[in-house]
């Protein structure tokens, strides 16, 4: 079959950092310029659009919709959303392929530039400079000054030798972007995979409805209460600046409490101290002042597109594991809501109503119920309703099941709470979750979500935010989790030895860890180390390699540095490699159910880690039903893995 290789350079005023979608919506996007190369020709040509060479290209606007050409760029869809936009039509995304999503399952970075760095391939510092300058210059507005004429856009008549490098820069992508293809395309995703990202590609082109109203007026509530409470930090602090990190420690040394930062558990420390009152005062309007989390309401606003939707929030392949990210308004790490449901619901309709005197009244901080709210603004079609469903502690579900914990197998099984249960084997006496001993069940809970990783006495402190766990027990208590399940603990170290020997040379298959498999393979002249899962999908560790210390080998691998984004060598070993296997696992069931909810004609609207919110019409009476016996039924590449479904029927999106 033919394929047909593309990348676009575009104009839009709308920031790309709010999405795809939202960018070409802009009424002052438009297409410049156009590279393509079809694989049966040898040249990579390109359409200058402000030169109106369209109709110079008449087999590359019919393959667009042809599904005989299976078309194929790198991040496929903004080339999909800017191609749409430009020639009107819904382009079928069954069609395309995504180079970015190539790489990403091998373990590269996500840019091209970095791709192209970690492949040898000839993608020069000063390139990518000339790159970013000239799409500063072409694809953003410009700043109006005397010397430019005070225009806010750069045409290519400005700067006519500037376009002819843009022109080669375009064409330039094209070929690396090729390049990275045939050097990686035996390792493309199989069927389930592409179908896979085809789903996602309609779920991000579907969206999910907003409340724009409620959260216009909670933006405009923000922006009033934000210099309300300045105002009064500037009257007790006498302070230029309260917000300044550097002149609010002055104050508070001089207050007699001395702080070297005031981070948001900082500032929750010093609040259940003995402090004065005008400390407390000042250090909860920080508090207020600093609920990030309201920042989402106007981010709704503009991520909105025309029909109030939010669209292109969801990033396939994610991660290393394969799970999805958020994108623009990072549905992954909205706040949880606390509130009881009667309670929530009466503050969602009093903010509804735009009733923030009545919210001052009953509560007194305020921030933290709008805070509480944002899940409320994700809201179904009308004359539908949301049913949201998500896996019944599905990680713990699936490491159990990899190592063969049988005790927590059957505990699942009929049933049980393993936080209960973990904690009962940790402290030796019966914990029930609403009886005996429990006040117990949380130190359980923080158990498993530290331990279960190879996680130790640092784990567990990181993970009790609520300071549940006494620091003299937590060493104990890993010690206890670690006799309790003797099989995960030992999937750690069998995990790792299987990797070394792989990189060593031999192909290892675990069949006491259902049948995964480690073996290197040489990609693009660079050695892989792959762990094939369950599921039959593989993850991906570029340039594996061993060195020796006094705890034994030690294990790199080539990744991105996701604070620096530097590509370089990373340390792993059995704990991660267990924990890489329990996520990639759980992200393969929740695929599994996501196509078969798809088949079954329910439309996802977007999902958040192992949750599902469905729109479903309000006279579906048994949509909540069926989409439960779905997520519970038998997977047929995981026999044995005890899933359970919980699933809940809202007005707006909210946890259960």
């Amino acid at each position: 079959m033919i394929s047909l290789g593309i990348d676009v350079e575009t104009y839009s005023s709308t920031p790309i950092d709010l999405g795809a979608y939202r960018y070409a919506e802009s009424l002052d996007f438009e297409l410049l310029l156009v590279g393509y190369k079809f694989s049966d020709e040898d040249e990579v040509k390109v359409i200058d659009l402000t030169a109106g060479e369209a109709e110079l290209h008449p087999r590359f606007w019919a393959a667009l919709t042809s599904p005989e050409v299976i078309k194929t760029a790198y991040n496929a869809n903004f080339e999909l959303q800017t191609l749409r936009k430009y020639t009107e039509q819904q382009l079928d995304p069954a069609q395309w392929r995504d180079t970015m999503i190539l790489a990403s399952s091998l373990g590269l970075p996500r840019s091209l530039a970095d791709v192209c760095t970690a492949l040898g391939l000839p993608e020069e510092e000063s390139k990518k400079k000339i790159g970013k300058e000239l799409i500063r210059y072409f694809c953003l507005p410009c700043k109006p000054t005397r010397a430019n004429g005070n225009r806010t856009r750069n045409l290519p008549l400005h700067s006519p030798e500037r376009w002819e490098l843009f022109k080669d820069y375009n064409k330039g992508d094209v070929i690396a972007e090729q390049a990275i293809l045939h050097r990686l395309e035996k390792y493309a995703p199989n069927e389930t995979e592409q179908r896979l990202w085809t789903l996602d590609q309609q779920i991000n082109d579907r969206g999910v409805l907003l409340d724009t109203d409620m959260a216009g007026k909670i933006v405009r509530y923000n922006e009033r209460r934000t210099e309300e409470l300045t105002a009064e930090a500037k009257r007790i602090t006498r302070l230029d600046n309260p917000n300044s990190l550097q002149q609010l420690k002055g104050w508070l040394e001089d207050q007699g409490v001395p702080t070297s930062t005031l981070r948001k558990d900082d500032v929750s420390e010093l609040l259940s101290a003995p402090i004065p009152e005008d400390v407390k005062r000042v250090l909860t309007i920080r508090q207020a002042l600093g609920k990030t989390s309201l920042n989402k309401y106007s981010t709704m606003l503009d991520v909105a597109c025309h029909d109030g939707r939010a669209r292109g929030i969801l990033q396939f392949y994610g991660g290393r594991t394969g799970r999805w990210a958020g994108r623009a308004l990072q549905p992954q790490n909205l706040p949880q809501n606390h509130l009881p449901d009667a309670e929530l619901f009466a503050a969602h309709d009093i903010v509804k109503a735009g009733d923030f005197d009545g919210l001052e009244l009953l509560y007194d901080d305020t921030a933290d119920v709008l805070s509480q709210l944002v899940r409320t603004a994700f809201i179904p079609s009308p004359g539908n309703r949301f049913v949201v469903t998500d896996f019944s502690a599905i990680e713990a579900r699936v490491i159990a099941w990899l190592a063969g914990e049988q005790w927590r197998i059957d505990l699942f099984e009929k049933g049980g709470d393993i936080y209960c249960e973990s904690a009962s084997r940790i402290y030796k006496v019966p914990v029930e979750k609403h009886g005996q001993n429990a006040e117990l069940r949380q130190r359980g809970k923080v158990a498993e979500l530290a331990c279960g990783f190879g996680g130790g006495p640092g784990a567990m402190k990181a993970m009790d935010k609520s300071g549940t766990v006494p620091e003299e027990e937590i060493a104990e208590i890993v010690r206890q989790w670690r006799d309790a399940s003797p099989h995960i603990v030992a999937m750690w170290k069998t995990l790792e030895k299987a990797a070394i020997r792989a990189i060593e040379g031999e192909s290892v298959t675990l069949n006491k860890i259902k049948g995964v498999k480690f073996y290197c393979e040489r990609v693009a002249g660079t050695r892989v180390l792959f762990m094939r899962l369950p599921s039959g999908r593989s993850l991906a560790y570029w340039s594996p390699s061993t060195s020796d210390s006094d705890y034994g080998p030690q294990l790199y691998y080539m990744a991105q540095n996701q604070t620096t984004r530097k590509w370089e060598k990373t340390k792993t070993w059995g704990g991660t490699l267990a924990e890489n296997l329990t996520q990639a696992v759980a992200r393969d069931c929740l695929a599994e159910k996501m196509l078969l909810a798809d088949s079954q004609g329910y439309n996802i609207v977007f999902h958040v880690h192992d949750e599902l919110v469905i729109d479903v019409p309000k006279h579906d009476a048994r949509a909540a039903e069926l989409i439960d016996r779905i997520m519970s039924e038998p997977i047929e590449w995981a026999p044995g893995l005890p899933l359970k479904g919980g699933t809940y029927e809202c007005e707006y999106y909210r946890k259960d």
